[in-house]
């Protein structure tokens, strides 16, 4: 039995990162670091695609989705958890953590889909390559952002609502670093067991159902390979599905890490600083990923760059 309060909390606590006091200024500037370089970098990569007309494809088309949606899931959580850094108070408002909850299963379970469309259309250009143009047309690309966002909204606010019918015990403190949905139910004094169910079931489905869908794709695109073997194949293939790939298995494994193979059904030292890798630094990555190994961003990048040396030089 959990134990009952009728009292309706009005702020929470952080037991926040398994960080020293001595050491808080060292990984604030670390973590505003790479904040910093996620915000700006995915920034660059949505400017590139917008101002480059070589980079309107469906694959940067989609590309650029996922950037606004790594800013937006960083943002969520790492501005909050800075203030607490600097501020010594661990502390965040009722109002304030159910909203950080919500926005961050919007822009998560958005990622989920996001590289599902990627792996797709990789699917589509290596297996069906004379037909790209005609299957990836524009107002497909632009529906399967649509249908991403439609599943991400309302499971996230089917959890929110759900969640905010719970009663909390007086003095809660969050065993994380945010308002993660598992460790809020943790906290709660009332019946979750609806909760529970949804989240094994529609949130399980929205799980699978985008990772069969890039597993499906994978498994296509590896097969039409090994039909016809060659090098110069395999070389093509990696190129073009390599990085989105790597992507796919960080995000995937930490995702893992978090959720599959906690030590606890709450959060331990552990489970922090794997939901860090999940939240924090992955979507810090994804700019590099994408843009080391691509011929496309680098030449975008170089013609912006003389573009602003040019304005500079005028000026």
């Amino acid at each position: 039995m959990r134990p009952q309060n009728q009292s309706r909390v009005s702020k929470f606590l952080f037991q926040g990162l398994p960080i020293q006091p001595d050491q808080q200024n060292m990984f604030f500037a670390l973590f505003l670091s790479v904040y910093l370089t996620t915000v700006l970098g995915n920034l660059l990569i949505i400017l590139l695609i917008r101002l480059d007309s070589r980079l309107h494809t469906p694959m940067y088309f989609f590309l650029s989705h996922l950037a606004f949606s790594d800013i937006s899931l960083s943002s969520v959580t790492v501005p909050k958890m800075l203030m607490n850094m600097q501020t010594q108070q661990q502390s965040i408002f009722y109002v304030e953590c159910i909203s950080q909850m919500c926005f961050f299963l919007v822009f998560a379970c958005l990622d989920h889909f996001l590289l599902a469309a990627m792996a797709y259309d990789r699917y589509v250009a290596i297996c069906w390559p004379l037909q790209y143009t005609i299957v990836m047309r524009h107002e497909l690309c632009v529906l399967l952002v649509a249908v991403s966002w439609f599943f991400s909204c309302p499971q996230a606010l089917l959890h929110t609502f759900l969640l905010v019918q719970l009663s909390f015990c007086a003095y809660s403190s969050i065993p994380h670093f945010f308002c993660d949905l598992t460790a809020l139910l943790k906290m709660s004094c009332s019946d979750v067991s609806l909760n529970e169910l949804v989240i094994f079931t529609e949130g399980g489905m929205l799980f699978i159902l985008p990772l069969s869908s890039i597993l499906g794709s994978y498994i296509h695109i590896g097969t039409t390979i090994l039909k016809v073997p060659s090098t110069k194949r395999l070389f093509k293939a990696f190129s073009t599905c390599g990085s989105h790939l790597f992507a796919v298995s960080l995000y995937y494994v930490t995702l893992a890490a978090v959720y599959f193979f906690s030590s606890s059904w709450g959060s331990n030292n552990k489970d922090i600083i794997a939901s860090v890798m999940y939240a924090v630094v992955t979507p810090m990555l994804n700019p590099f990923i994408y843009s080391l190994r691509n011929r496309d961003i680098k030449q975008a990048l170089e013609i912006f760059v003389n573009r602003l040396s040019s304005l500079s030089d005028n000026n």
